[in-house]
């Protein structure tokens, strides 16, 4: 699918320079998700701008983009500077007025200026945050206060101090696909002597799947793990135009997975769908030597930003992190452990074991 036609020059150059400032005081307006509306930190002024909530969201064809993506398609249509964090590597994009920042990934000021040029894929659509900095907050004091392994001293500290929301790159991948497969399929049974065996037969099959947004991070900042705990986002029907309005205030990280390594990634995950319906197919207790030749046809992809509340933290001597869902609230986290609190659950075990052995 070709990209639609970029704007005029003109209009570009106008957009560049948008500040978002607020009509009454002149200070930076940020995107409101509690009021849906561009609002100054200073004065409470919500400002005049109309955001793109309709038109239509491109799939571009993945094949053609992987050999080039046009120059209209680069650039972010808003000043913004990039820096890179020394101590995680971080590559973030701060709105022109947003001075003296620390990394909101890990909370370091070690922030250099950071320039590759304007080669980077500008996102052609995004989620808006819907969940407020108030409800992230809540969010994670509850699901910090429901860690029974963690340490006492560690619920009661504020967590939530650090807490920013950022936008983070994403990939979404789709794509028509089938895989024809043949395998050894197993069924269980008893022997005349009761013990488990396996009946082997051979079979095959054809499979087919429409994936639709295949949702690949391009964040190096947050673990990865904890973004997995908090999807699914719904990029399938909530996703915006792109609009710079949105971004007014808030820190966006430029992916560190390009185009090339997400697509091998969104590919692999594929595969893996496709094999576990492989398996599902075979209607068997086990399976080996599973072989599949996929298929894959008409291959899209959209580059999006997706909102997310992110804490970091140091606690002894390691770094943490929690995330909550910027539109779905959905929350996953990292928070250590007590060993006195471990220590004592294994005591405890140790004794209902020896007294259950002295009494059989």
């Amino acid at each position: 699918m070709n990209a639609p036609e970029p704007p005029s020059g003109a209009a570009d150059a106008h957009r560049a320079q948008q500040k978002f400032a607020c009509p009454a005081c002149g200070g930076e307006a940020r995107w409101h998700p509690g009021k849906q509306a561009l609002v100054c930190a200073y004065c409470g002024t919500e400002s005049p701008h109309e955001l793109a909530v309709a038109g239509e969201i491109v799939e571009h064809d993945l094949v053609q983009a992987l050999r080039s993506v046009p120059a209209q398609e680069r650039g972010w249509q808003a000043q913004r500077r990039q820096v890179r964090c020394q101590h995680c590597q971080a590559i973030s994009f701060f709105s022109a007025e947003q001075q003296g920042r620390a990394c909101d990934f890990c909370g370091s000021t070690a922030l250099v200026p950071f320039d590759e040029g304007t080669d980077v894929i500008r996102p052609q659509s995004l989620l808006p945050f819907s969940q407020s900095e108030a409800q992230a907050r809540g969010r994670l004091r509850q699901w910090y206060g429901s860690r029974f392994w963690a340490p006492n001293a560690f619920k009661r500290r504020v967590l939530t101090d650090t807490l920013h929301g950022v936008y983070l790159p994403y990939w979404t991948f789709d794509a028509e696909a089938s895989a024809r497969y043949t395998a050894e399929a197993g069924t269980y049974y008893r022997d005349k002597d009761k013990r488990q065996q396996v009946r082997w037969r051979r079979v095959a099959g054809q499979v087919a799947f429409h994936f639709d947004d295949t949702l690949v991070c391009g964040s190096r900042g947050v673990h990865s793990g904890l973004l997995r705990a908090i999807e699914p986002f719904p990029t399938t029907t909530e996703l915006v135009p792109y609009d710079a309005g949105y971004l007014s205030g808030w820190t966006v990280e430029r992916y560190a997975l390009d185009l090339k390594g997400a697509a091998e990634q969104g590919r692999q995950r594929m595969l893996q769908t496709l094999e576990r319906l492989c398996v599902q197919d075979m209607r068997a207790d086990t399976h080996r030597n599973l072989r599949m030749d996929a298929r894959f046809e008409h291959q899209t992809f959209k580059h999006v930003l997706l909102p997310v509340w992110l804490v970091s933290y140091r606690y002894g001597a390691r770094d943490f992190q929690g995330v909550v869902n910027g539109y779905t609230g959905q929350v996953a986290g990292e928070y250590p452990k007590s060993w006195v609190k471990i220590g004592l659950a294994v005591l405890l075990a140790l004794v209902v074991l020896v007294v259950l052995f002295q009494f059989e």
